[in-house]
């Protein structure tokens, strides 16, 4: 059958993170988001993810920490200032916006970013 073509959103839209514009990819395929900031504050990674209509459900957080109800294809790792979230094998129900978000060196949250379809 015919490869299904699947929109990953990602835009970001705060001056501290950057992110691609949007990612695409293949069912199956691996997806990576980036995510970079100031190293300096930026100490802790995580990404949310927002479906339509369905309240954003945090996939990584503290770097590379998966909470117990994501999928193992879901993973998160960082170097330096760069952040990145892996999506290994990508399924239909993973098409969604993603926020990448930190904590600064004081480990205190901040605001995801609002992101654009």
């Amino acid at each position: 059958s015919a490869w299904t073509p699947l929109m990953v959103n990602v835009s970001l839209v705060q001056a501290a993170l950057t992110q691609p514009a949007s990612v695409s990819a293949n069912l199956g395929e691996a997806v990576k988001i980036t995510c970079s900031g100031d190293s300096s504050i930026y100490c802790y990674s995580s990404y949310q993810q927002k479906s339509p209509g369905s309240a954003p459900v945090t996939v990584i957080y503290n770097n590379n920490q998966r909470p117990s109800n994501i999928p193992s294809r879901f993973s998160g790792s960082k170097s330096g200032s760069t952040a990145t979230l892996t999506i290994t094998g990508v399924q239909a129900e993973d098409e969604a916006d993603y926020y990448c978000g930190s904590a600064d060196n004081r480990n205190l949250p901040q605001p995801h970013s609002p992101v654009q379809p």
